[in-house]
């Protein structure tokens, strides 16, 4: 791909069947096109997984299969990025005894295999702030987590940006009481830089609860918490599920905060 490839975000929501049925929502769906004619368009189908063994090859097919009918293509590459474990099915073959009749299988990019060291230097942000995610020991911990946060500061300069990266990184790094002592005392810098940052956003917070009334302020603070975890298991949320969130009231999220641990969609956490 070069810069003259135009590159289209696609509907995430795909067409029902029947209005009572649950819709299924793709990830990063995106339309490639070459202006010049020079290959024909493609569809990338892009999905995030955290738990590789909740991963469906058949939900994918669907995925796939739906989206080529929708826009009259068959040219469709599904890849999925699995954040931790590896997934129980890479193919899925629909058979019978004298032939094959369906053989589905995709891009899969397993970071829990990715060796660490090998993408520490990356100048691409994606890659610096999935630096946890990657392969490496135990003892690398703390390096893997320094790397990461030098490559958030010198890679992002939008503040919102590198809150929420940061809040990302420090959530899959899960270092100890005495890892985050030793990050401090031998990178100094970056560790006041992090400290900082999320004092600044815990002060906006607070200053939003004073201007907005203590009781808002708190339920718009847990709506936020909802929004991130469940952006950490099942990717960038649609704006229509956020606005749900936002507008919901404190029992309502109060339930959803119960169900979203055990939830393995999105819709299931907020029924």
């Amino acid at each position: 791909m070069d810069a003259d490839v135009r590159m289209t975000p696609v509907r995430e929501e795909q067409l029902k069947e029947r209005p009572s049925k649950r819709f299924r929502e793709l990830d990063i769906p995106r339309l490639l096109e070459w202006p010049d004619g020079r290959r024909a368009a493609l569809v990338l189908v892009v999905e995030q997984q955290t738990a590789g063994r909740k991963f469906s090859a058949l939900r994918l097919a669907h995925y796939c299969l739906d989206i080529a009918d929708l826009l009259d293509t068959r040219r469709v590459v599904p890849v999925v990025i699995f954040l931790r474990d590896q997934p129980r099915e890479y193919r899925l073959t629909l058979a019978g005894d004298d032939a094959t009749y369906l053989d589905f299988h995709y891009i899969s990019a397993e970071l829990a295999r990715m060796p660490y060291r090998q993408h520490r230097d990356s100048d691409n942000i994606v890659a610096r702030v999935n630096l946890p995610n990657m392969a490496h020991d135990d003892s690398e911990r703390v390096q893997v987590f320094a790397d990461a946060i030098r490559g958030l500061f010198t890679l992002e300069q939008d503040p919102d940006k590198r809150l929420k990266y940061a809040d990302f990184i420090d959530y899959y790094a899960m270092l100890d009481d005495a890892e985050r002592q030793r990050y401090a005392a031998e990178h100094p810098t970056e560790a006041t830089q992090m400290k900082t940052i999320f004092q600044q956003a815990r002060e906006e917070g607070i200053q939003q609860g004073v201007q907005q009334g203590v009781q808002q302020g708190i339920q718009q603070g847990e709506a936020r918490a909802l929004v991130r975890f469940l952006e950490r298991r099942f990717g960038t949320l649609p704006e229509h599920i956020r606005q749900r969130i936002n507008t919901a009231d404190e029992d309502t999220l109060d339930r959803w905060v119960d169900q979203a641990a055990t939830a393995e969609h999105v819709e299931d956490a907020l029924h």
